[in-house]
């Protein structure tokens, strides 16, 4: 902490941690209870992640609980090991470490690279994940089994038979999301008032919903991992979601708390305050957590500047955690859900598919399929896949931008060669027998074999090709090697072959991968003319 922190900063601390442990606490609980492990589990997720996050971090204001995303997969994890809840926490400790390493091997802000067209598909996903859970509890159903097609089967009966009282409690609680005043809401967050009016309704009136019902008392108790070759084989898979996840939502919510701070996160220590407290939380029976943009904004409106306001938001928990027995058994599931419900429509990327009709196609492409994956297949699935296409995108896009620089054209010896004798081209006014590919740019895979398609055609056309670096600012291996093939082509149909202004970078790349093995030095020139010097030597060597 520095040394001019003061009694004014103390107070802004203060009173943005306890309003953001009023936004918390309905999440925490409803997260919990959405994923099967609890409303404790859920609190003492956001306590664990938010205190070692706060402390060990990189972002001074930043709030950590269980985000929606971190929700889900973990519901991924807690289907598929449904039989042992303590594997489950053993992927949660192991997802924390890879966290670590991911700071500890700096390679944090390579994590922000990630495409937003994927990012929006992919989060849209989880709020419609989100929403489609939540329509069991809110219409007073048990929870679905069999992932979401389970939840599909299980509409037509939940419809039938549902619970008044539930739907009722349910509606109120959207409403009060929806209609709570902005203003309010800096101070009293809309799911507070929304658990509240809930409870109070199930309480007096609407007695036959379900509610939470009684939480367990004190202190977490400890789970140790279960450490195996089995176990770890298959939890790699799930951890290194769970990692991704968690540490993507993290590395946002830290750009989010910098545009409102003015300051610079640290990425590889953020992630490494991250990795400390899922670690924590795997250990002690808690949910996963992860930065979250929608705490950390209500933190800094309300005054936090420090992480001395994330260790208040967590203490403030805490206490509530001492007595929370008492005070969550008597709220209603169906209060959650709408809460969730709510969450999960502002979770959905409307600002992005409000202009879907203007985004490019293959960055659709990227957003829908990352979207409908995410839904109905499974989150590591949609991540590899999303990453890939959009790879595939931007290498489209890159191909489109380098190709777009490349000028290859005749030089009509009429033009090149202004001081030649009237009749050297034998009549000929449209001659050229020197044809120039100017290289403007930079080259890289993505257009590579495209490039040997464009200028490959052009060369044989030629007597004397010049290939004209002046304007090349880059050129990868691969595009260097398509370099090697066209002077082989050329060469192969006696196009002699003349390199203008090669130097700096590229040419250091181009040597070292000996692609003009075959170019004899004295074809290397430094200027135009030059070029067409040599180029007159080469079409009339008796001239010389």
């Amino acid at each position: 902490m520095r040394l001019n922190y003061g009694l004014r900063r103390l107070s802004g601390d203060t009173f943005g941690g306890v309003t953001t442990a009023a936004t918390v606490l309905p999440m925490a609980l409803a997260y919990g209870v959405a994923t099967g492990m609890g409303a404790i589990a859920g609190m003492y997720g956001a306590i664990v992640v938010g205190f070692c996050t706060a402390v060990f971090g990189g972002t001074p204001a930043r709030i950590s609980y269980t985000a929606a995303a971190m929700a889900v997969a973990m519901m991924v994890v807690l289907n598929e090991h449904a039989d042992s809840v303590s594997e489950a926490l053993t992927i949660v400790a192991l997802a924390g470490l890879i966290q670590v390493a991911l700071g500890v091997l700096r390679i944090g802000r390579f994590i922000t690279y990630t495409p937003y067209s994927m990012i929006a598909g992919f989060t849209s996903g989880i709020g419609v994940i989100i929403i489609i859970i939540q329509t069991l509890p809110f219409l007073g159903a048990g929870p679905g089994s069999g992932g979401l097609f389970g939840i599909f089967r299980a509409w037509p009966d939940a419809v039938v038979g549902a619970n008044l009282h539930a739907v009722a409690i349910g509606a109120a609680s959207v409403a009060i999301c929806v209609l709570w005043p902005r203003q309010l809401g800096r101070f009293v967050p809309g799911p507070l008032p929304a658990l509240v009016v809930g409870t109070l309704l199930a309480t007096f009136w609407l007695q036959e919903a379900p509610v939470i019902g009684a939480l367990p008392q004190g202190l977490p108790s400890l789970h140790v991992p279960e450490v195996s070759a089995g176990l770890l084989l298959t939890a790699v898979q799930p951890a290194l979601t769970l990692a991704l996840i968690g540490s993507v939502n993290s590395l946002v919510a830290s750009l989010v708390a910098d545009s409102l701070t003015r300051t610079r996160h640290k990425s590889n220590q953020e992630l490494v305050g991250q990795g400390i407290g899922n670690v924590a939380a795997g250990l002690l029976g808690a949910l996963p957590g992860a930065g979250a943009t929608s705490g950390t904004t209500v933190n800094i409106r309300a005054g936090g500047n420090s992480p001395v306001s994330g260790v208040i938001c967590a203490g403030a928990l805490f206490a509530l955690v001492l007595g929370l027995g008492r005070i969550a058994e008597p709220i209603p599931l169906a209060a959650l859900s709408g809460v969730l419900i709510k969450a999960g429509w502002d979770i959905i990327d409307w600002r992005l598919i409000k202009r879907v009709r203007h985004v490019r196609r293959d960055y659709l492409l990227v957003m829908l399929l990352t979207l409908l994956l995410t839904v109905f297949v499974d989150l590591i699935t949609a991540i590899v896949l999303g990453l890939i296409v959009a790879a595939f995108a931007r290498a489209r896009e890159s191909e489109r931008r380098e190709l777009g620089s490349v000028i290859s054209v005749p030089l009509l010896d009429s033009e090149f060669f202004p001081d030649s004798p009237a009749d050297a081209d034998n009549g000929d006014r449209f001659q050229a027998r020197v044809g120039l590919v100017d290289l403007r740019g930079q080259f890289s895979f993505a257009s590579a074999s495209q490039l040997a398609w464009l200028v490959g055609a052009d060369i044989e056309q030629h007597e004397v090709v010049i290939f004209d670096f002046s304007n090349t600012t880059d050129m990868d291996d691969s595009a260097a090697l398509v370099m090697e093939r066209l002077i082989d082509a050329a060469m192969g149909t006696n196009t002699e072959c003349i390199v203008l202004n090669l130097s700096g970078p590229v040419a250091d790349n181009l040597r070292s991968l000996n692609v003009f093995r075959r170019v004899p030095e004295a074809r290397f020139v430094d200027d135009l003319d030059a070029a067409r010097k040599l180029a007159g030597d080469l079409l009339n060597p008796d001239s010389r």
